[in-house]
C-alpha cells in the first residue's frame, strides 16, 4: 500500500489514547497548515503493559486504516508502539515514511551535571530494543533511574492531570530519584508531557524536564520536506479524530489537552481488524 504523492493529504497519527496529542500539539505549532488524521486506540489503552507482539498487531492494523484514509506519512505518537512496532512497520510498509518516538536519553546524557537521569516510561518502552539501543549508544557514562509510573496513563486518559492520586503516582516515582541526585527527567511516554507542571512542582526548578514532542514534530517536518509532501497552502489544516473508545469522553478532552477540536468518530474492532467507518 502506497502513500499519496500529493501534498494535499493528511498526516496520520496514532497512539494508545490521548498521549499522542502532546506530539500533535507541537506539530500544530510548527506546521499549522497540515491536516491530520488522529487515531486513539482507547479500546486497548494502555499499550505499555501489553505483550510486544500484540502492540505490533494493533499498530499494523491502525497503519492500514490511516493509509486507507489517505495518510501520506505516519507519526507513531506512542513510545510503547514505537518500541514494539516501528521497525516492523517500516518493513511491512516500505514506501511510507514513519516518525517514531525515541526516549530523549541522548540530550539528557549530554546535559546532566550530576550524571543521574530519571526516566519515566511504560514497561513496553523499557523492554524494547529501541530503548536498549539508545542507552547503549548515549548513556554509557550516566546512571539512569527508571520508573514505569503504574496508573499514570489511565489518570491522564481521564483528564486527571493534577489530582491527589496523580500526584501520589509521580511522587512515588520521583522522590527516590531526587534522593539519588537526578538533575534531569526524561519523559518516555507521550502521555506524560500533560503533567509536566505537576512534575516540575515535585522536582523543583533545579531539575530539567525533557519533553520529546517538539523534536518529533521537527523530524516529521524534515521528512515531509525531503519527500516533497509539505502542504504549501496557507490555510489551517483540518483535524479529524478516531477513537476505539468513547467518542464523547475523547471529544471533551480535546480542548483541555490540545487546545482545539475537530470531528470525532468511534471505531469498532472486529477481533484484530478495524471495522472501517462508512464515508
Amino acid at each position: 500500500m502506497k502513500g499519496s504523492d500529493s501534498p494535499h493529504q493528511p498526516i496520520g497519527f496514532f497512539d494508545s489514547g490521548v498521549g499522542g496529542l502532546s506530539v500533535l500539539r507541537a506539530l500544530r505549532k510548527q506546521l499549522p497548515q497540515e491536516s491530520v488524521l488522529y487515531f486513539a486506540d482507547q479500546g486497548h489503552v494502555p499499550y505499555g503493559p501489553r505483550p510486544l507482539e500484540e502492540v505490533r498487531s494493533f499498530s499494523k492494523e491502525i497503519t492500514r486504516f490511516l493509509l486507507s484514509r489517505g495518510a501520506k506519512i505516519i507519526v507513531v505518537a506512542c513510545n510503547a508502539a514505537s518500541a514494539a512496532a516501528l521497525h516492523t512497520l517500516r518493513q511491512v510498509f516500505p514506501s511510507i515514511p514513519f516518525v517514531g518516538m525515541e526516549p530523549a536519553v541522548k540530550p539528557a546524557a549530554e546535559s546532566t551535571q550530576t550524571g543521574k537521569v530519571g526516566v519515566l516510561a511504560t514497561p513496553a518502552t523499557f523492554q524494547g530494543l529501541l530503548y536498549a539501543s539508545v542507552v547503549e549508544r548515549f548513556a554509557g557514562q550516566v546512571t539512569l533511574l527508571q520508573h514505569t509510573c503504574p496508573g499514570l496513563v489511565q489518570q491522564i486518559e481521564k483528564g486527571q492531570l493534577d489530582t491527589p492520586e496523580t500526584r501520589a503516582i509521580l511522587q512515588e516515582a520521583l522522590n527516590p530519584m531526587l534522593v539519588q541526585g537526578i538533575d534531569t527527567v526524561v519523559l518516555g511516554c507521550t502521555h506524560y508531557p500533560f503533567v509536566i507542571p505537576l512534575i516540575q512542582e515535585i522536582v523543583g526548578p533545579q531539575v530539567r524536564v525533557i519533553d520529546p514532542a517538539p523534536a518529533v514534530a521537527r523530524q516529521a517536518g524534515r521528512l515531509l520536506e525531503s519527500a516533497g509532501l509539505l502542504e504549501a497552502a496557507p490555510r489551517a489544516g483540518v483535524l479529524e479524530f478516531y477513537t476505539s473508545g468513547a467518542g464523547e469522553a475523547f471529544r471533551n478532552l480535546l480542548p483541555i489537552l490540545l487546545g482545539e477540536t475537530g470531528p470525532v468518530q468511534e471505531i469498532e474492532w472486529d477481533g484484530m481488524t478495524i471495522k472501517r467507518p462508512s464515508d
